[in-house]
């Protein structure tokens, strides 16, 4: 159990830059960009076909993140200079970036499990610092020791990754680019008349959402030992219940607080379908299924409540009122019988 939850929270912690990504797009720029789909898998496909080639696996990865941000730049360009719906433009080319990736790739499927990637470098880095023996001998002491993770390394080297992240975008939609990408999401029309160049705006924003994308491809590639041209099939869908469970669980009063929300949604949804699939009579082919009913719980939960706390608001109100109203008759009878006792 120990294991299935470990090996969750650190799928999450990477699914997290893909959730952030999604936001951006989202919630920021509020586009529905399917885009992610294919940018997902144009990050593993790169970064796989990179490292078996003898490339570095980090300068594999950081490539993967580029060619995000090429992809996600086409469908901003297709939508703006090409007048296309937005819904339809992250559809388009998510169509055509699956010919791409199958290109990229040369076949369906890359394995790396024999590779050595950046994972399996950091394994070995803590390894040798000896941080993997410490940790699991402090899980042994308190009765774990059935279950101890072959290395903590990739798990404390994607936090510090994932929240460096999250700080560089919390940075960025402060900045006055960042505040106009904001707006751009908010009213168009608004930051046009401030001589804003929506179109450019629009662009960046979705580059910089696919960029994440692919960047957490990449990686997802190398934790898996795989890259796999049907491995973004999905996914849109992953991110949006990421940030609506993240969102519902930890609000969004302020950026850096809806960027740690999206994070904390990742984990919270990953560690919820581990879970769900234990279950004796689900197997990973319903996976799909339990996405689409967190993200309906997700979506629905916090509306019943609210809609439950308004009731019972409205009665507490009622009661008020109706207790105002018996305490002035109860008075207005007094005032009657001491007018007709004085006369």
């Amino acid at each position: 159990m120990f294991t299935a939850i470990f090996g969750s929270f650190e799928a999450g912690i990477i699914y997290a830059i893909m959730a952030l990504g999604v936001y951006l797009s989202f919630r920021i720029l509020d586009f529905p960009d399917l885009t992610v789909d294919g940018s997902f898998v144009t990050g593993a496909a790169l970064s796989a076909v990179l490292i078996v080639n003898g490339v570095n696996p980090f300068l594999a990865t950081i490539m993967a993140l580029v060619a995000g941000f090429a992809a996600g730049c086409m469908t901003g360009l297709l939508h703006t200079f090409g007048k296309i719906n937005n819904l339809l433009s992250g559809i388009l080319m998510m169509i055509a970036l699956y010919s791409i990736n199958l290109r990229i790739m040369g076949r369906s499927n890359i394995p790396l499990l024999n590779t050595e990637t950046s994972f399996t470098q950091i394994g070995t880095f803590f390894d040798s610092l000896g941080i993997d023996s410490f940790l699991n001998s402090l899980l042994t002491m308190v009765g774990l020791g059935d279950s101890l993770p072959s290395t903590w390394g990739i798990l404390i080297f994607m936090i510090i990754v994932t929240f460096v992240i999250k700080s560089l975008t919390d940075l960025f939609l402060q900045t006055e680019i960042g505040l106009a990408v904001r707006a751009t999401g908010n009213n168009k029309q608004m930051i046009r008349s401030f001589s804003a160049n929506t179109n450019l705006l629009t662009i960046l924003g979705l580059g910089l959402s696919n960029a994440l994308v692919a960047f957490s491809g990449a990686l997802i590639a190398q934790q898996g030992g795989f890259a796999d041209v049907g491995m973004g099939i999905g996914m849109i869908v992953i991110g949006l219940a990421s940030v609506i469970i993240g969102e519902a669980l930890f609000g969004t009063k302020s950026i850096a607080r809806a960027t740690l929300a999206v994070i904390g949604g990742s984990i919270i949804y990953r560690i919820v379908v581990t879970l769900a699939l234990r279950v004796e009579f689900l197997d990973p082919g319903d996976m799909k299924v339990i996405t689409a009913l967190i993200v309906i719980i997700a979506l629905t939960a916090p509306k019943l409540i609210e809609h439950s706390k308004e009731k019972k608001r409205k009665a507490k109100r009622r009661q008020e009122k109706m207790n105002r109203l018996q305490a002035s008759a109860e008075r207005k009878g007094e005032n009657h019988a001491a007018l007709k006792s004085d006369s």
